[in-house]
């Protein structure tokens, strides 16, 4: 290299791999109200949690579960698609919201939605990929993904450290239950 040559430019590449949300799959509706009945056994109130998947999934399938681990009978449980909000009496109070028929955020402004994401009870909220800033900072999202048959695929977005333990506990309840399912 002459001196009036300059040394090329290095070029570093950084290879990112996309963080895997934990995951787990069910192979029935009963075991997926089955998971939902162990996350609803360890909320301890004030839980966030928003359900992704399109339609027949199992969002409500699994929000009867929910209620179930909070001490509501699954057959009180039915999807507020015309109402928009559903609430249940349990150990915690269960707000379920489904913001499928919603058009217009602005719809959401007469809720009052921050009312119940900002209770000692437990909110869950259909469809949140709609409107996602009505979600908190802190909040689980789960994801459903239909397979084969009745399988489903049930992905975990835990935000924050809360949600994350919460998530931790649920996996590892539920692979013991897998082993020893009485």
């Amino acid at each position: 290299m002459s001196r009036h040559e300059t040394t090329p430019p290095v070029s570093t590449t950084i290879h990112l791999r996309p963080v895997e949300e934990p995951s787990l799959e069910t192979d029935s509706a009963a075991a997926t109200q089955a998971v939902a009945r162990i996350l609803g056994d360890r909320c301890a109130g004030g839980e966030v949690i928003g359900l992704v998947g399109m339609l027949g999934s199992g969002k409500t399938c699994f929000v009867k579960g929910l209620a179930e681990g909070l001490g509501v009978a699954s057959e009180k449980v039915s999807s507020p698609t015309f109402a928009l909000i559903h609430e249940y009496e349990g150990r915690l109070p269960l707000c379920h919201v489904d913001l499928y028929r919603l058009n217009a955020l602005d719809a959401l402004h007469g809720l009052g939605l921050e009312e119940y994401t900002e209770s000692g009870g437990i909110t869950v909220i259909e469809w949140a990929d709609k409107a996602p800033a009505v979600l908190p900072s802190h909040h689980l999202l789960i994801r459903f993904e239909p397979l084969e048959g009745d399988r489903r695929r049930l992905a975990f977005s835990p935000h924050g450290s809360r949600y994350e333990l919460l998530v931790a506990e649920l996996l590892a309840r539920w692979a013991g239950h897998r082993m020893d399912p009485r």
